[in-house]
């Protein structure tokens, strides 16, 4: 806990700084991400050639109990958002129009590599069961190094693997800040979140209200689960339903203006929006309900589902409110201060 309360103290400052900082934090994770995956999957690799594996197609079958394995369609919907974050941040990215197409289909394509490679090499290496849920990686490359005799690789692979997961946690704190600043200069949320830092231009109370939430979720967690693996996989599933919660009608407003929008000028056709728009929300909804289906790791269901769903209407009632009625109030106080 004091390692990620410390981490979560890093970022949030290093992005107030600015994303002129912040994004060679974001880079540095990019580069540890594909140096761990490649030495994962390299060893993986070395392994399979030199002693084979006792992988069959039998392991790739669904368990008689399927319940435990729902919960990870939910995660693998988590793992693969976080381009859209591209649109909430186009003012800060240099000629978006040109840079974000590619961008966002060869993140796609290498994403889904990585984790294909990734998933597959755990399981060479170690296998279904034994996989930790906190610590799978570097308990594969520990093994597989012992194996080849290059042992003294774990410990410069546990350091980039540590940088991945900073500059990936630095990259989602900088993008989601926005959403609440946003809200805040359009009085859906306090003015004041709204607030640019006087020398740094960047939405510096947003940044610190999020860390303040995460911080409280981190504590919470931590102190309410059953051990740290519990508290990280509740706080997993509960950040796939909150994260996936909006994407439902960001889809179904996509399928609204498929059927009724005017198409002129638009860059894809009719039957490509509405296509992708039924994928779209069709798997957000099973990621979302799956979530609620606990992993393994989980040693009390009903603790574990108060929380998911204590805090999933928590958060919901929350928005609901600065929507709908804190949005509201603020309008008439915005008519009233016009000019008339």
């Amino acid at each position: 806990m004091t390692a990620s309360l410390a981490l979560l103290a890093l970022l949030t400052i290093v992005n107030i700084v600015g994303l002129g900082v912040g994004k060679w934090l974001n880079n540095l994770g990019a580069i540890g991400t594909f140096i761990a995956a490649a030495v994962l999957i390299g060893l993986g690799i070395t392994v399979l050639s030199r002693f084979g594996t006792t992988v069959t197609s039998a392991d790739f079958t669904i368990p008689a109990d399927p319940r435990f394995v729902l919960n990870s369609f939910g995660v693998i919907c988590f793992g693969l958002v976080g381009l859209e974050l591209a649109s909430v941040m186009g003012d800060e990215i240099r000629d978006p129009q040109k840079t974000l197409p590619g961008a966002v289909a060869w993140g796609g394509i290498i994403s889904g590599l990585l984790y294909i490679g990734a998933t597959l090499t755990l399981l060479v290496a170690i296998g279904k069961n034994d996989i930790s849920v906190l610590q799978g990686i570097v308990q594969a490359v520990s093994h597989m190094a012992g194996k080849v005799g290059v042992a003294w690789i774990v410990t410069p692979f546990a350091l980039m693997l540590s940088l991945s997961i900073a500059g990936i946690g630095s990259a989602w704190m900088g993008g989601s800040a926005r959403i609440p600043f946003v809200a805040g200069l359009d009085s859906y949320m306090p003015s004041w979140l709204g607030k640019v830092h006087p020398k740094y231009r960047t939405p510096h109370a947003a940044l610190i209200v999020q860390a303040v939430v995460s911080l409280i979720l981190i504590v919470i967690n931590f102190y309410a689960s059953g051990g740290v693996q519990e508290a990280f996989q509740t706080m997993l599933s509960l950040a796939v339903v909150l994260q996936l919660v909006p994407f439902l009608y960001v889809f179904a407003a996509l399928l609204k203006f498929a059927f009724n929008g005017d198409m002129a000028g638009a860059r894809y056709g009719r039957s490509t929006l509405i296509v992708s728009g039924l994928c779209g929300f069709v798997t957000t909804a099973l990621g979302i309900a799956l979530a609620f289906f606990p992993a393994k790791q989980i040693t009390s269901v009903w603790r574990y589902e108060a929380k998911m769903v204590g805090f999933t209407l928590f958060f919901l009632a929350l928005a609901a409110f600065f929507f709908f009625v804190y949005g509201r109030l603020k309008v008439p106080d915005l008519e009233s201060a016009r000019p008339t």
